[in-house]
């Protein structure tokens, strides 16, 4: 479990999108990563790499998209 004392921003519809379409999550994967991120305020991306839905090398995947978005 993930625990942070900062509030985390709610993921992004491009994230979600990027989630599903690119790496193939499937929309219960998204709901409980969605449910978990908020419960331990924490970003989702690690949220769903610590329950093994995404591999190292998709969340580095995600992190460089989200990087490319700033």
């Amino acid at each position: 479990m993930v625990l942070t004392s900062h509030t985390q921003p709610s993921a992004s519809p491009e994230l979600l999108s990027y989630l599903q379409q690119r790496l193939g999550l499937s929309d219960n994967d998204i709901k409980l990563g969605l449910r978990q991120a908020e419960l331990e305020q924490a970003p989702l991306p690690i949220v769903l790499w610590s329950f093994g839905l995404l591999t190292l090398n998709q969340y580095q995947q995600v992190l460089a998209w989200e990087a490319g978005q700033s």
